[in-house]
């Protein structure tokens, strides 16, 4: 029977978005720790980051599909449960194998959330409303990565690196509790059976030029921000000397810049067209890579310089990433939880790629991440060129408005 959702529904797909930064931005303040407590060398402490991204980023393409065919809730509270298994594995390493292994199963359960999250709420709220409420999921999101680092940071100085994954399991299991008490079922009765299989919904998608642009400038805006917080993290610490619980403080600016451009977003909701907004928020991005990149190339790096170009760039995101999800995601409507789980797929993986590239790169200096973030932003600038230019040939695919 359709519902309609109300306050405490939107109050649970909100806490599921919190799922994603307790796999990931939990982590930042902890790489330097897990450097240093087994003797990894950058990339491999990199690697311990970055496998977490890679693996909720495939996750997502397995729960997008599964969602559209077995139903929304029991995909979700079957990953949630995954996500509470694997921080238990983290907790327990004893050496970098099981670490590795552990971030892997943690983060393939998070992936419940980046896809379903969105999905559900195209479900309960419709098309009409999507741009809106995946802006405010986002804000909502968006508290994640302000809490997580500054709460990672003090409890990595306080209790070592294993005490942000306590932290992550008692969050994780009021989460699941909270899911299993509220969040019903959406999937609607005609997208039970989906036509065809697996690989034609996914030919479907991928033969449209617009849905790429628009997947692809996600996954490079993502890319940039991982890029900045990451690197950020291990050069706070050993090319500034400062302590994990300072870089927590400084992160808060990046997701404060995410919030700003999520609320530009929902502001103007329907109002604005999809890929101008997209082309928008990626050229916004580059501009604040190039005025990051010269700042430090031209001064003595200092914590601002890591952090307040950082925010522009979170606020570009912000303001492009609702957009770019919404119109995917409508492409093809029956295959919503698909195309999300496309979506997140590239968003993710090309995050994962583009921080280890950083990691094999880096020397601790800046130099490393201004070459990796000025390649990510600026193929973040040719996809949204790229969806703009789509538009206008594609009539076929609708648009959000």
């Amino acid at each position: 029977m359709p519902r309609t959702p109300g306050r405490s529904f939107a109050l649970a797909l909100g806490m599921v978005a919190f799922i994603g930064p307790l796999a990931v931005h939990l982590f930042f303040p902890a790489i330097p720790a897990v450097k240093a407590a087994f003797g990894l060398s950058d990339a491999l402490a990199q690697f311990t980051f970055s496998i977490a991204v890679f693996g909720m980023g495939v996750a997502t393409l397995v729960y997008g599909t599964l969602a559209d065919r077995l139903g929304r809730r029991p995909v979700l509270l079957s990953g949630l449960m995954l996500f509470l298994v694997g921080t238990v594995a983290s907790a327990a390493a004893v050496n970098v194998p099981m670490l590795v292994l552990g971030r892997l199963v943690q983060a393939v359960g998070a992936g419940c959330g980046l896809t379903l999250v969105r999905t559900i709420a195209r479900d309960a709220y419709g098309p009409e409303r999507l741009v809106k409420a995946i802006a405010y999921l986002t804000m909502f999101y968006a508290i994640g990565p302000m809490i997580a680092p500054a709460a990672g940071g003090i409890l990595v100085d306080a209790f070592g690196w294993r005490s942000v994954f306590a932290f992550a399991l008692a969050a994780g299991a009021a989460i699941t509790a909270t899911v299993y008490a509220v969040v019903y079922e959406t999937r609607p009765a005609a997208a039970a059976s989906p036509d065809g299989g697996v690989l034609r919904g996914y030919g479907e998608l991928l033969a449209q030029p617009r849905f790429m642009a628009l997947v692809l400038q996600t996954g490079f805006a993502t890319a940039t921000f991982l890029i900045v917080g990451s690197a950020s993290a291990t050069l706070m610490k050993e090319l500034l000397g400062r302590p994990a619980t300072e870089f927590g403080l400084y992160f808060v600016l990046l997701p404060l810049g995410f919030m700003s451009g999520t609320m530009i977003s929902s502001r103007l909701g329907n109002g604005a067209r999809t890929e101008a907004m997209v082309l928008a928020g990626a050229l916004i991005c580059l501009a604040a890579v190039a005025v990051q990149a010269a700042l430090l190339l031209t001064l003595p790096p200092a914590p601002l310089m890591f952090f307040l170009p950082g925010a522009v760039v979170t606020m570009a995101q912000g303001i492009a990433l609702p957009y770019a999800q919404a119109g995917a995601m409508a492409t093809i409507p029956r295959l919503a939880g698909t195309a999300a789980g496309i979506g997140v797929f590239v968003q993710q993986v090309a995050g994962a790629l583009f921080a280890q590239l950083y990691g094999i790169i880096a020397d601790g200096t800046p130099r490393p991440m201004i070459i990796a973030t000025a390649l990510s932003a600026t193929l973040g600038v040719v996809a949204g060129g790229a969806a703009y230019l789509a538009s206008g040939r594609q009539k076929a695919v609708p648009n959000i408005s």
